[in-house]
């Protein structure tokens, strides 16, 4: 490991400022992702800037009704949150799914957000990848692909985002607000990750310097009958083969609203706005799911190995649009 600096940010600002002065600074809080990439040499920062006492721990109440939480609340703390629980159902089942609790205690909400994919051809460095070396090639295209994506993959790579609290966000068409040295600017949560296109190294869209403050979930008052489906290898903490966030609003049996999006299909959470069009004022039946779920899917492009995702995602849709028209709860 290369020697780096550490630095304790006084502020906001403070932080901005010195991740824009020096381009090869990482800002840490709870670490979770990235000590384990510090640990294969994946990420040699010159100097590591620590926000972790900065004051964005707070889940408060929004003028509209919906909830802004701070960017250092962490895991735990979200999904044991009594408006969350009770609101957001959606998303304290997906943090639940997705970590152990030893990590939730330290994973934040902004670094759930900036965790990078869990490729084991970007986690070995012996191997080539896109995503460390822009041009040096993607094995995992024609190697072991058994768990990367079906949609929305290029040439440069296949590898795809990990993380469960970012399905539901997605899903409930949350906003991810950012400060920098221009000021504060709000994302919405479909445009803050990117597909891999010809820039595989660049996550999201934030610009250098840039700190996420609060993540701003609005009011969805059918939320509470959200469900998040996760399908793994094994029951305890795995990453998805496919998870599915779904939440549908019935009136008289006739869909009015509803949300739709996919995690471990994709290089960023997958929002299938295509599926809930065709489902708005069609009846809330198994036929009706299918035919969602095949318009979801219509466009994935599995590799040598993932080809059981397709059919996979298809069940998972029907199976939890299926259980949040029946008012939710667990899968």
């Amino acid at each position: 490991m290369k020697n780096f600096t550490y630095i304790r940010a006084t502020s906001v600002k403070d932080a901005v400022q010195r991740a824009t002065t020096d381009q090869n600074a990482m800002l840490i809080a709870g670490g979770t992702n990235l000590v384990d990439r510090l640990k294969v040499f994946l990420d040699e920062p010159s100097q590591l800037i620590d926000i972790s006492r900065l004051e964005m721990k707070r889940i408060e109440r929004t003028n509209e009704g919906g909830l802004s939480i701070g960017a250092l609340v962490s895991n735990t703390t979200v999904a044991d949150h009594e408006d969350v629980r009770r609101d957001y159902p959606i998303l304290s089942r997906a943090i639940l799914a997705g970590a152990s609790q030893q990590i939730r205690n330290m994973a934040t909400v902004g670094g759930n957000l900036l965790q990078r994919t869990r490729c084991p051809y970007y986690y070995d460095t012996a191997f080539p990848c896109n995503k460390r070396q822009p041009g040096s090639g993607c094995p995992a295209a024609t190697g072991i692909n058994r768990m990367h994506a079906i949609l929305g993959a290029s040439d440069q790579c296949v590898a795809v985002q990990p993380s469960d609290m970012c399905v539901p966000l997605a899903a409930l068409d949350a906003v991810v607000v950012v400060e920098g040295t221009k000021g504060k600017r709000q994302i919405p949560f479909t445009d803050f990750h990117r597909l891999p296109e010809n820039t595989p190294q660049r996550d999201t869209n934030l610009e250098p310097g840039e700190l996420i403050t609060s993540v701003i979930v609005p009011p969805v008052p059918f939320a509470k009958s959200g469900v998040y489906l996760k399908l793994r290898d094994r029951t305890s903490y795995a990453f998805a083969l496919v998870s599915v966030a779904a939440a549908v609003d019935l009136a008289s049996e006739q869909i009015q609203n509803v949300r739709l999006a996919m995690g471990g299909v994709a290089h960023k959470p997958w929002r299938s706005k295509e599926a809930e069009e065709f489902l708005i004022g069609k009846s809330a039946n198994t036929t009706t799911f299918q035919q969602a779920a095949e318009i979801a899917l219509q466009e994935a492009k599995p590799l040598t190995h993932n080809s059981f995702k397709v059919d996979l995602a298809k069940r998972a849709i029907r199976r939890a649009l299926t259980v949040s028209a029946k008012g939710g709860g667990v899968v």
